[in-house]
């Protein structure tokens, strides 16, 4: 024979948790008690009666609270909210308080990111406060950062899929040469392709005698001469308070028979960034070895920089090679060993 519970009725659970406040009652073997909510913020249980609707989530009224001035959002303010990869706001925080140092900042006197969006007072910008060398993002002032050995800081969530060394980068390195072949621009001739700190890449930048009239930061290059690069042969570790260890070095010699001799990439970039800047120098080295070397050094830059967004457009909804990602160093993505993008990894395609 089957059973079944009895489920009092709000009146009754009403007077039986009254009663029971009093210690005149307990529970019956036989009484079905519903499991508490879980807040959407830190995931423990809610008190009956103790929480706010977030557009159908339970949230503690304390964990549901304005990144900006750490008071709680009220029931009223919920629809007008703003959420986003950095936090939730009140809207006038969001446009009033300073997303570094949470103080309040003057109107008009503010700067704010052109993609990113957040506000910040102008002064971040050169009082040592940590801008990431990847996103590009100022992060609140508590945020941990890790420095690379030549000086760039980056943040954690870029850490998390940065490409360390040279030979982290060669799987890279092939598939940047099937996109181009499938383009029916095919990279015939061998040459190196090597991951430097930023003093190898300005060394290498001078003895090309490059002249970087736009002031534009570099992050690769394609070479045409013989040089001795150095490169990082051993990508550094995550160690004991964020700090990078382990890191080393190897000089050689970069030569060929062609008019490309090695294509230099700035080490400690995300993939999706370190991809783009090697579509983009590919596409140097394509024209190079093709014999078009009389272009216009802004329309040159300018086909380069459209191969490097097509190669991003490819990422944009392209499955990850979980054997690649597990091939490659400790410091791939916890998300692409499980086949999936990161939150970050979705948005820096569109930065």
């Amino acid at each position: 024979m089957g059973c079944f519970c009895f489920k009092p009725s709000t009146s009754e659970r009403i007077i039986w948790e009254s009663l029971k406040d009093k210690g005149q009652t307990k529970p019956s073997e036989d009484e079905v008690i519903p499991p508490r909510s879980k807040c959407g913020g830190c995931h423990s249980e809610i008190e009956q009666g103790g929480s706010v609707d977030v557009f159908g989530v339970p949230w503690h009224p304390e964990c549901f609270s304005c990144g900006a001035c750490r008071n709680p959002i009220a029931v009223h303010e919920v629809q007008n909210h703003v959420s986003n990869s950095r936090g939730k706001f009140h809207k006038n925080c969001y446009n009033r308080y300073c997303y570094v140092c949470q103080e309040k900042v003057k109107i008009r006197e503010y700067n704010s990111h052109p993609f990113w969006k957040e506000i910040y007072c102008p002064a971040h910008e050169t009082d040592g406060t940590p801008k990431c060398c990847s996103c590009e993002r100022l992060e609140p002032r508590e945020t941990e950062f890790v420095m690379l050995d030549d000086g760039r800081w980056l943040c954690l969530e870029c850490m998390d899929s940065a490409v360390m060394d040279t030979d982290e980068v060669q799987p890279l390195h092939f598939e940047i040469r099937d996109f181009f072949h499938g383009l029916f621009l095919p990279v015939e001739k061998e040459f190196s392709l090597l991951l430097v700190e930023k003093q190898a890449l300005n060394k290498a930048e001078e003895e090309e005698k490059i002249d970087n009239q736009h002031g534009v930061v570099t992050r690769g290059i394609c070479l045409s001469e013989e040089q001795i690069v150095t490169n990082v042969s051993k990508g550094p570790k995550m160690g004991e308070n964020k700090q990078l260890t382990g890191k080393t070095t190897e000089s050689q010699r970069v030569v060929s028979g062609c008019p490309v001799t090695a294509i230099l990439i700035l080490y400690g970039l995300p993939r999706l960034l370190t991809g783009s800047i090697m579509a983009h120098e590919m596409m140097h080295a394509y024209l190079r070895l093709n014999g078009h070397n009389n272009l216009d050094k802004v329309l040159e830059e300018g086909i380069c920089q459209v191969l490097g967004h097509m190669w991003l457009e490819t990422q944009r909804y392209a499955p990850i090679d979980v054997a690649a990602a597990s091939s490659s160093s400790s410091s791939s993505s916890n998300a692409a060993k499980k086949g999936e993008w990161s939150e970050l990894e979705k948005k820096l395609v569109d930065f």
